[in-house]
């Protein structure tokens, strides 16, 4: 057990190495908005789908069983994290605010530049922040609740899920996020 917990740890920093290219991507195509160009809209939209299809419903709740394990098992490495899973359902809520945005954009809806320029700088900031927490401080402590007890966490349950956009089966409804990605030289097969 003990090889597939450090493996589902690494799954999760290859996540957030993923996830930032595509915040890179989000952010590039949100600054275009900002400086008054029209962007592309559905490609944002893509990438709204994706972070709603991957981060939120897999990345996520793998994170979350992660720090239930660190709770139960080592209480005294799990200090101050009480507020992850609200963390994780904030961010949802940015992500669905912008997806909506993009959306009434893309129906003809009227929706503000400012608006869906601040609805997409929240989201990216927040999501960053939140990501660079879990990799200079979260994963440091589950790293040692690995060291020292190689079946700390119970992943017989888990179901391992691809990634749609960076694994090799890629999903047709994420096309212009992986041709995004690999103009951006991002390394996407």
């Amino acid at each position: 057990m003990g090889h597939d917990t450090r493996q589902l740890i690494e799954e999760l920093r290859e996540d957030h190495r993923n996830m930032a290219l595509v915040l890179d991507v989000l952010e590039q195509t949100a600054a275009s908005a900002r400086s008054g160009e029209d962007p592309d809209f559905e490609l944002i939209d893509e990438i709204m789908r994706y972070m709603t299809v991957y981060p939120d419903a897999v990345h996520h709740p793998k994170e979350d069983l992660v720090y239930g394990e660190l709770i139960r098992n080592r209480p005294q490495l799990a200090s101050d994290l009480e507020d992850v899973p609200a963390d994780h359902r904030q961010i949802a809520e940015l992500g669905s605010k912008l997806r909506d945005d993009v959306e009434a954009i893309i129906a003809g809806a009227a929706v503000r530049r400012e608006s869906f320029v601040k609805d997409a700088s929240d989201y990216v900031r927040r999501l960053r922040e939140h990501m660079q927490w879990e990799e200079t401080d979260l994963f440091k402590r589950v790293d040692e609740m690995i060291g020292k007890d190689d079946r700390a966490i119970n992943i017989d349950e888990f179901q391992h899920i691809k990634d749609p956009v960076f694994e090799l089966e890629i999903e047709s409804v994420f096309e212009r996020l992986t041709a995004s990605l690999k103009n951006a030289g991002c390394g996407v097969k």
